[in-house]
């Protein structure tokens, strides 16, 4: 299977990382704030225990030590967890790397890293965080993907389900998924149309 999956959902809690693998998603990025070394851990052991012989890749955002720690294979940083990551570390655990960019300067900053893949947000208003960057619209996507190449491209950022022929036409190799999934009504029912679209199109 390609990694990370065309259909990628960002969740904050074990609960939707269980309820998410039942639903036989690909890949799945936990991605809590605020924890200390040993919460981290326990969060990062307990997800992994879920995932641990299904289909589902869990993807640690931020929390790189516990990801080395706890077996983790894949990881996620945005440019000041990166910043302050020991990529050396993270390399000889194994670990994947994908790498959060907003602009230029941190494209370059991403590409340096030789990251696995790259994510480029956010494409539409999110809510759901404050963000220091304008809506990067469609566009962007294509011409990310002109200067990556072969490096997978996720679109993350406001991205609705109704967006997603739109944006992997425009180059996208996977699109993260927050409130479409985590704030819809019926989340079940939204996340099986993202894996059929995700299953038509592979």
């Amino acid at each position: 299977m390609p990694y990370p999956d065309r259909f990628y959902p960002v969740v904050d809690s074990l609960a939707w990382v269980e309820r998410l693998t039942k639903l036989g998603v690909g890949t799945i990025q936990l991605r809590t704030k605020d924890l200390d070394d040993s919460q981290a851990l326990q969060i990062v052991t307990d997800a992994l225990a879920i995932t641990n012989g299904t289909q589902a890749k869990l993807v640690v955002n931020d929390y790189w030590r516990a990801a080395v720690v706890a077996g983790a294979k894949y990881l996620h940083l945005g440019q000041e967890d990166l910043a302050e990551a020991d990529l050396k570390a993270i390399r000889e655990a194994g670990l994947s790397l994908g790498v959060s960019t907003h602009d230029d300067a941190e494209l370059e900053t991403a590409l340096a890293a030789k990251p696995d893949y790259v994510a480029l947000g956010p494409i539409f208003f999110t809510t759901l965080k404050s963000m220091r960057f304008e809506p990067q619209g469609i566009p962007k996507i294509t011409e990310w993907k002109k200067r990556i190449g072969s490096i997978p491209l996720v679109a993350i950022g406001g991205i609705k389900f109704e967006h997603a022929a739109e944006i992997f036409a425009a180059g996208a190799d996977s699109i993260a998924v927050v409130s479409d999934v985590t704030q819809n009504a019926d989340p079940d029912a939204r996340v099986r149309q993202w894996l059929g679209q995700s299953a038509e199109a592979a």
